[in-house]
């Protein structure tokens, strides 16, 4: 076990986060990251995914980058995104991973901390043109456990695959941070 991970692992302990699960075995997938509430949702899944050896990338907004935030943020795996040309990101993500050897994808599918209905279909459109799983990763604030999640087959169907897995989370009643920022179905 590494350095990182023990530090990890024991931040997340002090904090009072419990890990759930492994992590992903694959060395290509994306781990969706809700209820997204909170800034600190991304310290939090950074600590647990640290602390049980995984490593993986997550998009945040450009105007976050900005130094020192951005320099922690970028050794945290973060990865500066342009939201205002959706499909522009989605394509530059896409090639991004095909040119790595390891690319594992954390993305809050709200797209936002504020409370949304209709989540981002991007994540689907990239895992279904890459071929790669997509894991329900969570974070619970009320219990304080947070996990990768179990994987989820998704179909050409993207409203659908959005509606059943929207449908999944709220039956795992999940609390968010900021819980009036989760809007359940």
């Amino acid at each position: 076990m590494s350095f990182k991970q023990k530090f990890c692992g024991k931040l997340l302990h002090l904090l009072g986060w419990t890990p759930v699960d492994p992590p992903v075995e694959e060395k290509h997938c994306i781990i969706l990251g809700v209820p997204h509430t909170s800034i600190w949702d991304f310290f939090i899944s950074y600590l647990y995914y640290a602390a049980i050896g995984g490593n993986a990338k997550c998009m945040i907004k450009k105007e976050m980058f900005f130094p020192p935030l951005g320099w922690l943020l970028r050794a945290m795996g973060g990865i500066p995104v342009d939201r205002t040309s959706p499909t522009r990101l989605v394509r530059s993500i896409i090639r991004e991973m095909e040119n790595e050897d390891y690319f594992q994808l954390a993305l809050a599918p709200e797209g936002t901390r504020k409370p949304v209905a209709k989540w981002k279909t991007g994540f689907h459109l990239i895992a279904r043109q890459t071929g790669i799983p997509v894991y329900m990763g969570y974070f619970d604030w009320k219990t304080k456990r947070i996990g990768r999640g179990r994987k989820v087959e998704l179909t050409d169907n993207a409203k659908a695959d959005m509606e059943r897995i929207q449908a999944m989370y709220e039956e795992m009643h999940l609390t968010g941070k900021h819980p009036k920022n989760y809007i359940t179905h």
